[in-house]
């Protein structure tokens, strides 16, 4: 898919279908985060995968909108030492979100209520902290984004002007 028309046509989900994403995909989505830049490439994050039901559960009560964590296929939570870096944890999350939806996969981020539970059921060590537990999962309507054009799909976000946010100098 072309890259505007991902960025475009690209929409936080909160409901899922009943269908898991395949191993492969979930994998390429983590990677996605992996190879994205970093402060002097310091790679701060730490990613742990969730996909059990069991284990997905742990996680309602923990992020602000539970309904994305049980209806989603997986969950990956970005840490890093003391929940810090979050330009970068920022930018892992945009790149996975991104290969997702070019994989068909949509995807939602979810603010973390308390860190500190959250490291806990993760089972993370040390001074570790998700900063963001992004969802995952098959759109639960089909969605077409070559359907329309970036500039459709641009018009329809809901955003400000391009000449309200753009100033030159």
């Amino acid at each position: 898919m072309d890259t505007y028309l991902t960025v475009a046509s690209r929409r936080d989900w909160r409901s899922y279908a009943d269908r898991p994403v395949p191993r492969e995909v979930q994998e390429r989505i983590v990677d996605a985060g992996r190879v994205s830049g970093s402060h002097k490439n310091q790679q701060p994050w730490t990613f742990v995968l969730v996909e059990s039901p069991e284990a997905k559960e742990r996680f309602e009560d923990l992020v602000y909108e539970p309904d994305n964590v049980r209806a989603a296929a997986f969950l990956v939570a970005i840490a890093t030492p003391e929940g810090k870096y979050p330009l970068d944890v920022g930018r892992a999350m945009q790149s996975m979100l991104l290969e997702a939806w070019s994989e068909g996969v949509a995807s939602c981020p979810n603010g973390v209520r308390d860190r500190e539970e959250a490291a806990r059921a993760l089972g993370l060590e040390g001074d570790l902290l998700p900063v963001n537990i992004p969802s995952f999962g098959y759109p639960r309507r089909p969605v077409e984004p070559e359907s329309k054009s970036p500039a459709e799909w641009a018009a329809e976000a809901n955003r400000k002007p391009l000449s309200e946010v753009l100033r030159r100098l």
